[in-house]
């Protein structure tokens, strides 16, 4: 089961640069993640109210939601949105790869979690084939003053996104299960992202065109709903410290799809870098001994992953 959820996770995941892409444009950045998570919570709170699931919470619970929109489903994006029309993909991918380290100190730091060898070593693996495969473009950068607040603002995604990793960690320790933590995670995140482009004045303009209507509607239902779903209930399985490592795979994912739709060039580096990336996969999700420290996971965050289906 966590194998196909890590497998869901990185596969979508890794194919949402593309669709972001087509985000930007026409409509500000924070606009179109207030479009996304606003669909995507209704679409969670319709399914909930479907099945018959719980939906009323006490304020404590609320707390945790919120934890959840502002720094997983808001914050995050505003940055990570803003990052990429200053630097190019390939800068992105290697900027938010620190995630897996994060997410390594801040399971120390929150929950007493230690990685284990094979999570560390891992580790260096991946990040060493993350930078060899974009060597070769990041190689070509100017480093302008553009260039180095766009991977600021990408760090600091990643960063935020991390600290999302530990509430949500922290919720399902609490029995707060993980389709209706989404569904008001991401209105709250909505609520956030509104709130700020309102702020900000930004237009709440929309495109009508095919590339924005088709990316919006993959980035909501499988960009949002079912990789958060999918990731967020791995986290809770084997920890953030294990399941950060899809932050790696993800570019991998993408390069392939790169080489297989747009005719990207297979050179030494890319084979060496994915070879690295792969390596490291290995060590980090072999099977170990269960951590004592792991959190235990609500029978409810079990149960929804089958509905996402």
């Amino acid at each position: 089961m966590n194998l196909v959820l890590y497998g869901l996770t990185v596969l979508v995941w890794g194919s949402t640069w593309l669709a972001i892409e087509f985000q930007l444009g026409i409509v500000p950045p924070e606009v179109s993640i207030f479009y996304r998570y606003s669909a995507a919570s209704l679409l969670l709170f319709g399914w909930c109210a479907l099945r018959g699931e719980r939906l009323a919470f006490p304020a404590a619970a609320h707390g945790w939601f919120a934890g959840l929109g502002v720094l997983l489903f808001g914050l995050n994006y505003v940055l990570a949105y803003n990052a990429q029309v200053h630097i190019s993909s390939a800068l992105t991918a290697i900027a938010f790869s620190t995630m897996l380290w994060m997410n390594i100190l801040n399971a120390r730091l929150f929950f007493g979690q230690r990685a284990g060898r094979g999570v560390l070593l891992g580790s260096v693996f991946g990040v060493a084939g993350i930078l060899l495969l974009f060597y070769p473009q990041v190689g070509r950068l100017s480093w302008s003053d553009e260039t180095v607040w766009g991977a600021t603002l990408c760090v600091g995604s990643a960063l935020v996104a991390s600290l999302g990793n530990m509430v949500s960690q922290g919720a399902q320790r609490r029995s707060l299960p993980v389709l209706q933590s989404n569904a008001w995670g991401m209105f709250y995140g909505a609520l956030l992202t509104g709130g700020y482009a309102a702020a900000r004045g930004s237009e709440f303009a929309f495109d009508l065109s095919p590339a924005y209507l088709v990316s919006l509607a993959y980035l909501v239902v499988f960009g949002s709903i079912v990789a958060f779903g999918a990731y967020l209930t791995l986290l809770g399985r084997i920890g953030a410290h294990r399941a950060g490592y899809a932050m790696v795979m993800f570019p991998v994912v993408a390069l392939i799809l790169a080489v297989a739709v747009e005719g990207l060039r297979v050179s030494d580096s890319l084979v060496a870098g994915v070879l690295l990336v792969l390596t490291g996969n290995l060590f980090v999700l072999r099977r170990g001994r269960r951590s004592p420290a792991a959190p235990a996971v609500a029978p409810e965050a079990d149960a929804c992953q089958g509905a996402r289906g």
